[in-house]
């Protein structure tokens, strides 16, 4: 299946149906009246978060869904029947915009929400509506209310704990595939992720939480160089982000300040979330170049990197376990006092 993240698409409600002109004429029974039932409202357009999703690839092949028109009113007071409605099934995650592209009209975040995006114009009213003392035998109807119209885009921002972030071959993919059961395309040249992968990090049954490897980031990225930053919306929800530096590159520190300052120049608060930073490839290193490496990363970050090689798996378990720290504090499993973590108490005490 191919990975689309965005889509634009067109809307539009179901017009209601006409009311109905129309008198009772029935075998001795004088001065029937009038009896023309009212239409039926037209079908309303909704969004709805469903889980097992993670592209908009369906709206590729379809990008217009428009709602069905109320049933017209008929006689004998038979009102009509409301149009069928459209149900759009996004991944949870997605965002609803406006034609303009940045005005966020709804944030699919929860899995199961659903919304409204337009209504059904109501059905016009029959004949049998206006009679009235005045005006006994009407001989004119409503027509259907017109229903909405208009052009949505559709985003995508994959809900993931971590993210991961680093310089294209930093061994991203490698490290995805070594923490998870996920299976990204791994190659020995850069770029080889063209398309966000999500993978699920099982720790123990109790500690669970799901990772996302971007397609990585080039100097200029935020003027478009490269990928550019399109996909690091995808990281944009994430407790925290793990900055993979490639152990085996001359000059550490500058990969690690490249990476810094496109994540500073795209903003969406990605600068300010907790990093674990980590030297990564440590397999074809030795120790006394290992430690130049990370030395060289701590006077440059200010904190000491972890050591990790996504193809021996050393110090991959140590890293997860970081990363699932900063995924119970986001969902509120620590709370932090005086530097010093602790677990949160559960409202009521503890239940088996």
């Amino acid at each position: 299946m191919k990975f689309l993240d965005q889509a634009k698409i067109y809307i539009r409600s179901g017009n209601g149906g006409a009311g109905a002109v129309s008198f009772r004429r029935e075998k001795f029974i004088p001065n029937g009246g009038p009896d023309g039932g009212d239409g039926g409202n037209g079908g309303n357009v909704w969004i709805t978060a469903t889980e097992g999703l993670n592209t908009l690839i369906d709206f590729r092949y379809q990008q217009h869904f428009k709602a069905a028109t109320g049933t017209h009113g008929m006689g004998r007071q038979m009102h009509g029947a409301k149009g069928e409605d459209v149900i759009l099934k996004v991944p949870v995650g997605t965002q609803v915009l406006d034609d303009d592209k940045e005005t966020v009209l709804l944030d699919m975040d929860v899995a199961g929400k659903t919304e409204m995006l337009l209504k059904g114009g109501n059905g016009g009213w029959g004949n049998v509506r206006f009679k009235g003392p005045q005006n006994q035998a009407p001989k004119y109807a409503n027509p259907g209310q017109e229903g909405q119209e208009r052009w949505i885009w559709l985003r995508l921002k994959l809900i993931a704990d971590v993210g991961l972030a680093g310089l294209p071959n930093a061994g991203k993919s490698t490290f995805l595939a070594a923490a998870s059961a996920a299976k990204p395309k791994i190659a020995d040249y850069p770029f080889t992720t063209l398309v966000p992968n999500l993978g699920m990090v099982d720790l123990s049954p109790t500690e669970r939480f799901v990772i996302a490897d971007i397609p990585g980031l080039i100097e200029g990225a935020n003027e478009g160089a490269g990928l550019g930053t399109r996909f690091l919306g995808h990281v944009e929800r994430s407790a925290s982000l793990i900055h993979l530096i490639d152990g085996t590159q001359d000059d550490v520190a500058e990969s690690y300040r490249i990476i810094r300052h496109e994540l500073d120049a795209y903003g969406a608060g990605l600068a300010d979330k907790t990093e674990i930073l980590a030297l990564n490839k440590i397999d074809a290193l030795t120790a006394e170049v290992r430690e130049e490496k990370a030395a060289a990363l701590e006077a440059m970050a200010g904190r000491r990197p972890m050591l990790v090689s996504g193809v021996s798996g050393e110090g991959v378990t140590d890293l997860l376990r970081a990363a699932w720290k900063e995924v119970r504090k986001t969902r509120g499993g620590i709370v932090m006092i005086d530097d010093e973590e602790t677990v949160a108490d559960t409202p009521g005490g503890w239940t088996p």
